[in-house]
């Protein structure tokens, strides 16, 4: 016996959870920015050419340190498939590559604000910080890892960052006020998909745990110069 169409639209709908209110989704960030400190994850990061329609991934760890309100530092240790650490602050970028024992470093601090404004999408900022970059919108419910989660979309205002992002996209978890994902999507049709599994609050992390490990006799370049 076949159900009628009705009650299998019906099934169909109750399975998908409705999508929070803005509001209730802020309140949550809110509540997880004013508590954080630190994070440890793992992630997955796709990276997509627009140009050649061609995509990548990449596996690793990443950490995250909240030493004050304008000062986040994040780590990233690339594993898969080619093996590489990086570091950021707001006045500098590293890159170390093992393979040549090499660390390209970028100065920053013309780019101060920029980068803050980008880091604010990470984890620890308070809902008024964003929304005075960002124009702020629930799209939809997806399931990320296992976990509900509520799609949030981040359309920059100044035009200093619509030059660099054309739309950024975040998953909160219903239980939760961190991202688990993000994409970041330029104007080129270029994005970047990260993706954290293994999410880990407020662990202990010092400060050289948020800074590059390095050989003594690495070799440094700064591109560009």
């Amino acid at each position: 016996m076949r159900l009628p169409i009705a009650v299998l639209a019906l099934l169909g709908t109750a399975a998908v959870p409705a999508a929070e209110s803005l509001s209730a989704v802020q309140a949550r960030m809110d509540k997880s920015a004013a508590e954080f400190s630190t994070l440890t994850a793992k992630i997955k990061k796709v990276s997509y050419t627009a140009v050649i329609k061609d995509s990548s991934t990449e596996s690793g760890t990443f950490m995250i340190k909240k030493l004050k309100a304008n000062d986040v530092r994040v780590r990233m240790e690339i594993d898969k498939p080619d093996p590489r650490s990086s570091a950021i602050t707001r006045k500098k970028y590293e890159i170390f590559l093992p393979k040549i024992n090499t660390v390209q470093e970028y100065d920053l601090t013309q780019y101060g604000k920029l980068v803050d404004q980008f880091l604010l999408l990470g984890f620890g900022a308070p809902v008024k910080e964003i929304t005075k970059i960002y124009d702020m919108a629930v799209t939809g419910t997806d399931t990320i890892e296992g976990r509900q989660t509520t799609r949030v979309e981040l359309r920059p205002k100044p035009a200093n960052v619509k030059e660099h992002l054309k739309l950024v996209e975040i998953w909160i978890p219903m239980n939760d006020g961190n991202p688990i994902q993000q994409k970041f999507l330029q104007p080129s049709g270029d994005y970047t998909l990260s993706t954290y599994t293994d999410v880990k609050i407020n662990p202990l992390l010092k400060d050289a745990d948020v800074q590059l490990t390095l050989p003594k006799n690495v070799k440094r370049e700064k591109p560009g110069k």
